[in-house]
């Protein structure tokens, strides 16, 4: 189906507005992820909008036009509207040209499979949807298998978390579970727990650090709790060579990851 909105009050342009909240998106199932990079990301990696939203006089674009096909062909809905009600519903003041609304993927830990890489991220208590977005970017970046979330972490389908991972939220798997759940299915097989740590750690470049690994970072503010570090594998510390004593959570994160990715690939 193709249509054309044009007035603020329209019953879709609200709907579609909703989604940029978290209790909104949980009740629909559905995620919004806007621009032209993010949408062509999604379907090549076999992923297609339920729903295409683009601004009137837009300019054309070639994978413009092969994500209109496709998404006529797949059956699904593309609306046409003005760039100001854009602008509302994706909450920029100078939204991209197009905007697709996406189903929630599962989140479930049972989904994953753990032999399906070798590096692994996972977050506690992450509260920045930006930090998140940009795990999931450097999930993308070294071949990760997916980002678990832990215990109480920002969405990864608010649209702050989608535009950072800048395509990554197609590409790497994404799972949520608390704790103790985690825990109990990591030990249940295979995979080594890391975790950046000044408790009883050991410096990052070169640790024994085994396939699969799972690579763990904390709060942004506080950290990982005791007890959580103190059930990983292994513990390493980067040096802080300046007046900071720790480095933001994905950047950390990034700096493990590519660490592991260069051990477990030498010979």
């Amino acid at each position: 189906m193709r249509r054309t909105i044009t007035g603020f009050s329209n019953p879709t342009v609200k709907y579609l507005r909703s989604l940029r909240d978290k209790k909104h998106r949980r009740r629909e199932g559905r995620f919004l992820a806007e621009g032209l990079r993010l949408l062509t990301d999604a379907r090549e990696c076999g992923t297609l909008p339920e729903t295409l939203v683009m601004a009137e006089n837009r300019d054309p674009h070639p994978l413009l036009s092969e994500l209109e096909r496709a998404v006529e062909q797949a059956g699904g809905e593309i609306i046409e509207t003005t760039p100001d009600i854009l602008a509302k519903i994706t909450g920029k003041d100078n939204p991209q040209a197009i905007a697709g609304i996406f189903t929630e993927f599962d989140t479930s830990l049972d989904r994953l499979d753990r032999d399906s890489a070798a590096i692994w991220l996972v977050a506690q208590a992450l509260r920045d949807p930006g930090n998140l977005g940009t795990m999931l970017r450097t999930g993308d970046a070294v071949g990760a298998g997916g980002l678990i979330l832990i215990d109480d972490c920002a969405d990864p389908f608010s649209v702050e978390a989608v535009r950072a991972s800048m395509g990554a939220i197609f590409t790497q798997s994404v799972a949520q579970a608390k704790w103790e759940d985690f825990h109990t299915w990591l030990r249940a097989g295979k995979g080594q727990l890391v975790a950046a740590s000044l408790r009883d750690a050991r410096p990052y470049r070169g640790a024994p650090y085994q396939a699969p690994c799972f690579v763990m970072v904390g709060n942004e503010s506080q950290g990982l709790p005791e007890s959580y570090e103190m059930a990983c594998d292994l513990r390493v510390t980067m040096p802080m060579r300046g007046r900071a004593d720790s480095l933001n959570a994905a950047v950390a994160g990034a700096v493990l990851a590519y660490e592991v990715l260069d051990n477990l690939d030498k010979p």
